[in-house]
């Protein structure tokens, strides 16, 4: 009998509920596994004893994420992690927008502010403030050219915090057309979602905000799969990814860009998917066979 971690987080007030993880426990016990959800950081754990941890809702990482990567790197050589921990290591920081652009994907035009750079920001249109790791929108927000001082003292923050900040134009056809996010698993497509804006004008970045505001089941277009299907095969070294989440917008020309790669930790929504999970089930039991 195969066992398998499931690898979460410690709840609390900045931690959202994972919706997918007691049902997903409970097929793969169905399926003659041996699975249990573990938390990344409890020091009790003995990661050895799996054939395989997946990790899934460690969505507490981004503020800890030399921490976070280090046990990664652990726990990749205790037992099989998907996904692997080199991969973990690149996608915690999304400076990975800048590899993916080099490889000739397309993807929301992006600044990197570190901490002791010049505090540069856009006048001419609409923008975003964010950490370069971060999820769930924390510590993002999004500012009018008016709004610079207020900017600024977010992107001091940042820094305070010895954060590196991204500086992107706000994609407006997130207002129609929201941000689409497609799902693969054992390297091919699962099933994608679709959900609204997630920045409201005038919101603080330090205010908690809705991840995944009116989230719905989506048909991805040729054009979109396209898109995700080369972002995937530009992550360096060709890794083997057990999952993976594509997040698209479409950029000034309507065309389909990457917003984000999410190969951590992403929500599988398999709640609003739920014909999802026997196919998430066998691939998991066949990466933990190997």
């Amino acid at each position: 009998m195969s066992r398998i971690a499931l690898v979460t987080c410690t709840p609390g007030p900045d931690v959202a509920e994972d919706r997918d993880l007691p049902g997903l426990v409970r097929a793969l016990e169905e399926a003659g596994a041996g699975a249990s959800a573990e938390v990344w950081d409890d020091g009790e754990v003995d990661w050895s004893g799996f054939d395989l941890a997946v990790i899934r809702s460690t969505w507490d990482y981004s503020w800890r994420a030399a921490e976070f990567t280090a046990w990664a790197e652990r726990c990749g050589t205790a037992t099989r992690l998907a996904n692997p921990a080199d991969v973990v290591r690149w996608n915690t920081d999304k400076r990975y927008l800048a590899d993916l652009a080099g490889a000739g994907v397309p993807v929301v035009d992006t600044r990197y502010l570190a901490p002791g750079d010049a505090l540069g920001l856009p006048d001419g249109h609409e923008y975003v403030v964010k950490p370069a790791s971060g999820a769930g929108a924390r510590f993002a927000a999004r500012y009018t050219p008016g709004e610079h001082a207020t900017a600024v003292r977010h992107l001091r923050r940042l820094h305070a915090d010895g954060l590196t900040a991204m500086v992107q134009p706000y994609v407006r056809g997130i207002d129609t057309a929201g941000e689409r996010a497609l799902q693969f698993f054992g390297g091919r497509l699962l099933h994608a979602s679709r959900k609204g804006p997630v920045l409201a004008p005038g919101t603080p970045y330090d205010r908690r905000k809705v991840a995944h505001p009116g989230l719905t089941d989506w048909t991805p277009t040729p054009a979109e799969l396209a898109v995700a299907e080369r972002a995937l095969a530009a992550v360096p070294g060709a890794p083997e990814l057990l999952y993976a989440r594509v997040d698209l917008v479409d950029g000034e020309d309507g065309r389909p860009r990457v917003m984000e790669l999410e190969l951590v930790e992403p929500n599988l929504f398999l709640w609003l998917h739920p014909e999802s999970v026997p196919r998430v089930v066998r691939e998991i039991l066949t990466a933990a066979g190997r």
